[in-house]
């Protein structure tokens, strides 16, 4: 029995579908939405042939760490102009909160700007690198100690079957 879907879910579908990352393909998302490629691919037709629209506008928001240096100082000069409302109602067009746009203006007082982060980044594969070292160096410890465990243990087999050398000198 076919599967009845929504106009809702195959607009989100196709949404998804022209909007992935170059490295997902269109079988993994409708293999993710439960949908057959065949099917998602005909939505996706019908979609450019305008056989069914979408309700309301694809837009590509950018997220706040997408944004440039010019264009954070450009919304922190235009946020720093208007009411809280107005912070407000500018943040939600762009896809900002007003928490954003006092960080880049701290930011920027502080004369920071976009160096920390990249100061972060760097910082965090530096961390990494430390981090998987001193795994590295763990496990290699943890080896040389198993072997002398081993080692000690055998040793004390090989004691109580012949005996010690001390037993042999008397």
């Amino acid at each position: 029995m076919s599967q009845k879907f929504t106009q809702a879910f195959k607009i989100q579908a196709v949404e998804k579908a022209l909007n992935r990352a170059e490295r997902i393909s269109v079988l993994e998302i409708a293999e993710s939405l439960g949908v057959g490629y065949s099917t998602l691919q005909k939505w996706i037709v019908k979609s450019k042939n305008h056989e069914f629209e979408p309700s309301q506008p694809m837009t590509k928001e950018k997220r706040p760490q997408d944004w440039n240096k010019e264009e954070r100082l450009d919304m922190v000069i235009e946020c720093g102009l208007l009411s809280e409302e107005g912070v407000n109602e500018r943040c939600r067009a762009q896809g900002l909160y007003p928490y954003h746009i006092k960080q880049w203006k701290e930011d920027f007082s502080n004369g920071t700007g976009m160096n920390t982060d990249i100061k972060k980044q760097t910082e965090t594969k530096k961390l990494r690198n430390e981090i998987k070292e001193l795994k590295k160096d763990l496990h290699r410890k943890n080896k040389a100690l198993a072997e002398t465990a081993a080692l000690l243990v055998l040793q004390k087999k090989v004691n109580a079957i012949w005996g010690s050398d001390e037993d042999n000198s008397q």
